[in-house]
This record gives C-alpha cells, structure tokens and sequence, in this order.
C-alpha cells in the first residue's frame, strides 16, 4: 500500500492524470460519435455506461500489463513503445483517423463501440499509466478515477490548449519519454554494474528519454512538412481541368 502522504505518490498521481489527459482527447471523440445517432434522452446514458465500461476494461488491461512488466525484459519492450509513443504525438495527425467510428442506433450498441473502440485504441494509455504507476494498482485506479471527468468534460479545453500552446504536445511527449527511461532503468534484465557505474541513473535515464522523444519527434516531424508542402505546391501548379 503506498503511503499517501508522500510526494512521491501525488507525483505520481498527477502523471497519470496528465497521460490520460494527453492521450485521452481521441477518447472523447470517440464517445461524441458512437452516441451521435441516439435520441437526445438516451446521449447521457450512453455516454455514461460507455464510460463506465471502458474505464473498467482499462484497469484490467492495466493490471494484466504491471503483471507483465515484473517479467526480465518486457519493462524494455515497454520502454521502446513508450518512447515510439511520445514520438508519435509530436508528429502531425491525420483527420481521418476517427472516420471508422460507427455510431450506434441503440443504446447498448453505442455503448459496445465505446467500449471496444477504447480497448483497441488505448495500447498507448495502458502502457504509459503502467509504467508511471511503479506497480501500483491504487495509484492506477485513483489517477484514472481522477482523470476521468478531466478527459470527459475538459476534453475541449484540453484540446483548444494543445492547438493554441504547442508546448503544452511537447512537454506531454517529454513526460511520455521520461516514464519510458524510468522503466528502461528499472527492468530486472538491466546489469546492476551498469545501474551502479552511473550517477543518479534514474534521472539519467529519465532525461534521456525525455531528450530523445522530443528531438526525434521534432526532427520527424519537420521532416514532414516540407513533403506536405511540396505536395500542396504541385496540386497548386498542376491543377485539374
């Protein structure tokens, strides 16, 4: 049981929140359009449920991932994931990414689409949750719990900050890289030589993996633009008759 009072657990606590919130907002949209297509009475209820079944089925794949991470090299393969995620989010989206979305007629039919549209799209989440809550299935379950109206409701506002504060991407994708080193330190397959050569390893490897999911992502994602650009440039030159 960790002892609430330390700093450590509420830094936690606010690590979590923050994950789901950076890597929630898709979760938002998901619900908006699997409910588009109820009658206006039965929105509520089925925005509710889904919710409900989507964040329980989450804590079980989150407990089944801090069973796996006990294991000598999965927290490795955790960590790599992680970092490919952090990248991810530094680079430019794509609109159609929520085109597969059905919205359901029924209310259970909302509420399954729901449920499983974040099961599949919540891999990222789930990784990232467990490697910032070192183990802990309290911590899991309170920073869900406490993210979870966050995610629902301050979605919008979480999202027209991003759009208005880049940094706001930048340090989410950093703190994403920063659990990544931390799990990467911590796998019991790492050599205790190499953990004991190094000073404040935890930091350093923290830091590395903030450093490197932000340079990578922006290096990637620069790259795109000019390909974009010069895709817009040649429709513009060529156009259709």
């Amino acid at each position: 049981m960790p002892d609430i009072s330390s700093s450590l657990f509420w830094i936690a606590v606010l690590q979590i929140i923050a994950i789901d919130i950076m890597l929630g907002g898709d979760n938002a949209v998901v619900i908006a359009l699997a409910c588009r297509k109820l009658p206006p009475e039965q929105r509520k209820k089925g925005i509710f449920w889904g919710v409900v079944g989507a964040i329980g089925l989450r804590v079980v794949m989150i407990f089944f991932a801090l069973q796996l991470l006990a294991l000598p090299y999965l927290k490795i393969v955790g960590a790599l994931l992680l970092l490919w995620i952090g990248i991810k989010l530094l680079l430019p989206e794509h609109d159609d990414e929520h085109g597969n979305i059905d919205g359901g007629t029924t209310l259970m039919a909302a509420i399954k689409t729901i449920v499983v549209a974040d099961a599949v799209m919540s891999l990222d989440n789930v990784i990232a949750v467990a490697g910032a809550s070192h183990g802990s299935m309290v911590l899991v379950t309170f920073g869900i719990l406490v993210s979870i109206p966050i995610v629902v409701w301050g979605s919008k506002l979480v999202l027209t900050l991003m759009d208005r504060f880049p940094v706001v991407i930048t340090l989410g994708a950093a703190l994403l890289g920063w659990i990544a080193g931390g799990m990467l330190r911590t796998d019991p397959a790492m050599p205790t030589a190499l953990m004991a050569g190094i000073p404040y390893p935890n930091y350093v490897f923290s830091s590395i993996g903030a450093l490197l999911v932000v340079i990578v992502g922006k290096w990637l994602g620069s790259r795109s633009k000019p390909g974009k650009a010069l895709e817009l440039s040649s429709e513009s030159s060529n156009p259709k008759n």
